[in-house]
């Protein structure tokens, strides 16, 4: 139960990031010398990793599993 909080808590931390990205992209367009963006994109691959290491954590160990609902009928 714990890694799929930490997974959905990664996946909206990069969500949260991109979006800060996209508003000191639009905020710093007129400045050069800002590097806000670079570092929340930064920010923002970093957590992506972490989130797919975690999966495939949770893949490696079991705790989670590929199964869908209409996977048996056929």
């Amino acid at each position: 139960m714990w890694l799929k909080i930490v997974i959905v808590v990664l996946f909206l931390a990069v969500l949260v990031s991109l979006s800060s990205a996209l508003f000191f992209l639009l905020r710093d367009m007129g400045a050069s010398h800002s590097k806000r963006t670079l570092y929340a994109l930064g920010i923002r691959v970093t957590l992506a990793a972490l989130l797919l290491l975690a999966i495939w954590y949770g893949f490696e160990s079991g705790i989670l599993a590929k199964s869908a609902p209409w996977a048996n009928k056929y």
